[in-house]
């Protein structure tokens, strides 16, 4: 089989668990990857990317096959807080006052 006709049949939850296998090293049933397995997954992951990724991430293979790099600008852009005080922010247990008082 060569890459175009594993692009072809790769299905979009056929990719989903693809991807998670790369990126935890298992099969979502919890089976480890040998390395062979996890190199043949990183590769069909790869190829359906370069032809389904029209919303390329940071570090991924955009439709057309090209790798994607976003600038610090544009992730900093697309994570942008709506609002500055959505951050948690949580008092260290030193500065905490005792519940004994």
């Amino acid at each position: 089989m060569n890459a175009q006709q594993l692009t072809e049949i790769i299905t979009p939850e056929a990719y989903q668990r693809l991807l998670y296998a790369v990126e935890t090293g298992k099969w979502p049933e919890g089976t480890t990857l040998s390395q062979e397995q996890r190199d043949a997954c990183i590769q069909a992951v790869m190829l359906f990317q370069s032809k389904h990724n029209t919303e390329p991430e940071h570090m991924t293979i955009a439709a057309g096959g090209e790798v994607c790099l976003k600038p610090k600008s544009e992730l900093r852009q697309q994570f942008k807080l709506k609002d500055e005080h959505e951050i948690l922010r949580v008092k260290t247990s030193d500065s905490m006052p005792d519940s004994d008082e």
